[in-house]
């Protein structure tokens, strides 16, 4: 078990997880957002490779467009 602070919110996961794992929990699949991981921004690219571990730090940012 892990537990992540996502946004400020503690998460816990059975397992370590990639970003893009976190992305489809998250149903942020397909979205335009940014993740910072212990204030460093992960690249899209980086994503699939980026393993997220028990304490990491995130901040989640989706992107809404609006007129």
């Amino acid at each position: 078990m892990i537990t992540l602070s996502i946004n400020g919110q503690p998460r816990q996961f059975n397992a370590p997880l990639t970003v893009s794992e976190l992305v489809v929990i998250l149903e942020l699949t397909g979205k335009r957002i940014a993740i910072e991981k212990n204030g460093e921004i992960v690249p899209r690219s980086q994503h699939g490779q980026t393993l997220l571990g028990d304490g990491d730090q995130l901040e989640v940012v989706v992107a809404v467009g609006g007129g």
